[in-house]
C-alpha cells in the first residue's frame, strides 16, 4: 500500500514562489525524482507519492510545519491504496491511492478542513479524520518558532532535545517550550496510532 498526497497552498497574501518553493522541493525530493514521484504544478499545487503508506501522515505534518515557519499553510488530502499504472509523471499515474487522494482533495474546501485521509476502510477514515480535525485546532495556529521545532524533530527523530537545540541555536529549555507549544507529544501519538491502524487495512 502506498500513499498519494495532493495539496495546494492556502494563504491570503499569495506568497511568491521564492518564499517556499525550494524548501518544499527539498522535502518532496526525499521520496525520489520529479516528475515520477512528485510534481509541483500550476504554481501552487503539488502531488507526492509516499512509497510506505505508514510515513504519509508524518510527511504531511512535516510539509505543514515547514510552511508554518514561513507563515504559510497548505490544504492536503492523503489517499491510501495501490498504484496500478506508473507513468513518467506522477500526475499521469493511476491506481486507487491516486483516485482517493484526488476525489478527497476536491471535497476539502467544502469540509472546511486542511488535512484529511481516505482509504478502503470507511470506519478508519471516520476515526482518523475526526482526530485530524481535532489536531488541526492547534496545528493551524502554529507560530514560526514551534513549527521550526516540529520540522527539526520530525527530520531528526533520534535527536535529543539538546541536539535539536544545537541545530536551532537555542537552549534545551527553549526547545522544551517550543515542543509544548506545538503539542508535539500529541502529534507523535497520533502518528503512532495512524501507523498501527493502517496495518489492518486492505489496499
Amino acid at each position: 500500500m502506498i500513499a498519494i498526497i495532493t495539496g495546494d497552498m492556502i494563504n491570503s497574501r499569495k506568497p511568491a514562489q521564492s518564499d517556499w518553493l525550494e524548501g518544499l522541493k527539498k522535502i518532496l525530493g526525499k521520496y525520489g525524482p520529479s516528475p515520477a514521484r512528485w510534481e509541483i504544478y500550476r504554481g501552487d499545487q503539488f502531488q507526492l507519492e509516499v512509497p510506505a503508506a505508514e510515513d504519509a501522515l508524518q510527511t504531511a505534518f512535516l510539509i505543514k510545519a515547514y510552511l508554518k515557519t514561513l507563515k504559510l499553510d497548505a490544504r492536503m488530502s492523503i489517499g491510501l491504496g495501490e498504484k496500478n499504472y506508473a507513468a513518467e509523471k506522477i500526475s499521469e499515474s493511476n491506481g486507487s491511492a491516486f483516485v482517493r487522494s484526488g476525489d478527497l482533495f476536491e471535497t476539502l474546501k467544502k469540509q472546511k478542513t486542511t488535512l484529511a485521509i481516505q482509504s478502503s476502510d470507511a470506519t478508519f477514515d471516520t476515526e482518523i479524520n475526526l482526530m485530524l480535525r481535532l489536531s488541526l485546532t492547534f496545528m493551524n495556529h502554529w507560530l514560526a518558532q514551534p513549527a521550526e521545532y516540529v520540522v527539526a524533530a520530525l527530520e531528526h527523530p533520534n535527536f535529543s532535545q539538546e541536539e535539536i537545540g544545537q541545530q536551532l541555536g537555542i537552549t534545551q529549555a527553549a526547545v522544551s517550550r517550543r515542543s509544548k507549544r506545538a503539542q508535539f507529544d500529541l502529534l507523535r501519538e497520533l502518528n503512532q496510532y495512524f501507523q498501527n491502524r493502517i496495518k489492518q487495512i486492505a489496499p
